[in-house]
């Protein structure tokens, strides 16, 4: 394989291209970290560097979740491989397919999560002219023990969770022009060294930026050990495994120095977290803990299963200073009957009676969720059945997704599928009814007062924010009209004006900073 070769050398640039979720979002950094650590550069846009020139290898984050996810991904590739680059493809549907993607995709070669590593090697070989062989997919399930217990210690690679053995050889990176603890990166427990100097031993984490957004995803575990009928999930990220708090701690501070002031927190089940750590409540401790780093306004949680979400954790989220009372809650449907097939919790009744806890605690509580339409075996009556739900939850987002079958699950061979046009009919007026319904509850919130962390300066004393029920991309904008200036960063309270389907107007009060800015400061 050919060695690596210093920062900036020509024929060594890479384009890091990412597709689908924030967990895919913080993959990236780490490769990126990885990368530019072995003396990679990394080009700006997807294919081009800043000269706009294509950049020598192409190196697409894919998405397997849902058939349009796929298909998303498969262009992507082809599009790199039409502009001239060499083409990698990792992430989920390279993880996912291995070999068979290899195979139907000669334009790309394909990687697994096992390579992320040795990242910068296996560019190296595939700038060299050398096909890499494609792994033969598996079930990553079986890479972990099955007592969630002895999973900490085991040695399969956790994309995102960017822990190894630091040596003097190998330095880490923090990414150019970014604050934090120095250039030799983030190294979770040890103290901060000069630049180019590595730990000589100890965990460290491989992570770089790759936008100067004040929101950033933070993992906190990968995989799940749920068996929803519908999921493939599991079988390519594995089993469930959490990150430990002191490290997700000191990678908190290191992006509050460069910037961030909001932590999405993101894994495939956050109601999980902790149990491999012998502490199934260890969220509601690590919840105060984040919200307490300095510079961090605000710590919103994401994917949530309404089958774990216990009562503590209802409290912590809803009463602790800094943590947003925001619900992601993966409902899916609102049918038992429907449910159960899928291998899932609940129903209509008892999905609102949780609603009802959260907003006891909190009135104000934010709360999105999803759903699927369509699965095998639904009747008209079940669509009525979460019509229904719909109409009652008053949802601030809803996300409606049609049925497919995916490979390798059980749903797959169930027998009563839903003829394609049938989906697509009820995918539709779901859809409709959803769009309506968030634009009620976003006029609902008209006279609150809500803290909003501003993005984006727009024009005339208009600014883009978040809210504390709008995560970012998925739950709608405010924005906020100011006769002060406000920078980006700021947490600003401002009273609801006006709505426009999902997203609002507000208006900042006369004390700009948010109670909890204003107690920061004195």
């Amino acid at each position: 394989m050919s060695s690596p070769r210093s920062a900036g050398q020509k024929g060594r640039t890479v384009s890091l291209v990412t597709l689908g979720c924030a967990r895919n979002e913080v993959d990236s950094e780490e490769l990126a970290a990885r990368l530019d650590a072995a003396g990679w550069t990394l080009a700006e846009g997807a294919g081009a560097d800043d000269g706009g020139e294509v950049a020598d290898v192409v190196l697409v984050n894919t998405c397997g979740f849902i058939q349009a996810a796929k298909e998303e991904s498969i262009d992507q590739l082809l599009g790199a491989a039409a502009a001239g680059a060499k083409v990698v493809a990792a992430g989920c549907l390279a993880e996912r397919y291995g070999a068979g993607l290899a195979e139907s995709l000669p334009e790309a070669q394909v990687l697994s999560f096992d390579d992320y590593g040795d990242i910068a090697a296996r560019l190296d070989a595939v700038l060299a002219g050398q096909r890499w062989p494609a792994h033969a997919p598996r079930d990553r399930r079986r890479l972990l023990p099955i007592s969630p217990a002895g999973r900490p210690a085991a040695g399969a690679h956790l994309p995102g969770h960017g822990t190894v053995a630091a040596t003097a050889a190998d330095p880490g990176t923090a990414g150019p022009g970014t604050a934090g603890p120095g250039a030799a990166g983030l190294r979770s427990g040890i103290p901060d060294l000069p630049a180019g100097v590595a730990p000589a031993s100890g965990p460290r984490i491989m992570r770089r930026r790759l936008d100067n957004d004040v929101v950033a995803p933070l993992k906190i575990a990968s995989g799940c050990d749920r068996r929803c009928s519908f999921c493939a999930i599991p079988a390519f990220r594995g089993a469930f495994v959490s990150r430990p708090p002191q490290d997700l701690v000191a990678e908190a501070e290191w992006l509050a120095d460069s910037g961030v002031r909001e932590l999405l927190l993101v894994s495939e089940n956050s109601t999980s977290y902790g149990k491999d750590l012998g502490d199934l409540r260890l969220l509601e401790t690590l919840l105060p803990a984040l919200a307490a780093v300095p510079g961090i306004e605000r710590v919103r949680v994401s994917y949530l299963q309404p089958a774990e979400l216990r009562p503590g954790l209802v409290q912590v989220m809803t009463s602790t200073p800094g943590v947003a009372p925001y619900f992601d809650l993966s409902f899916q449907h609102a049918s038992g009957r429907v449910l159960r097939a899928m291998r899932r919790f609940g129903d209509r009744e008892r999905f609102c009676g949780l609603l009802d806890q959260i907003r006891a605690a909190a009135p104000g509580a934010g709360v999105r969720s999803n759903f699927i339409v369509g699965f095998p075996g639904e009747t008209a009556g079940d669509v009525d059945e979460l019509q229904r739900f719909l109409s009652d939850a008053r949802l601030d987002a809803i996300g409606i997704f049609g049925y497919s079958d995916e490979d390798g699950t059980e749903a797959a061979s169930l027998p009563g599928q839903v003829a394609a046009d049938d989906i697509a009919r009820r995918v539709e007026d779901l859809a409709d009814l959803a769009e309506e319904l968030m634009a009620q509850r976003a006029a609902e919130r008209i006279g609150e007062t809500l803290d909003v962390l501003i993005q984006e300066p727009l024009t005339g004393g208009r600014y883009s924010g978040l809210a504390a029920h709008q995560a970012p991309e998925v739950d709608g904008s405010t924005t906020v009209l100011s006769d002060d200036v406000l920078s980006v960063g700021d947490m600003v309270s401002a009273t609801v004006t006006g709505s426009d389907g999902v997203d609002l107007v507000a208006e900042a009060t006369a004390a700009t900073a948010s109670p909890r800015r204003r107690a920061a400061i004195r």
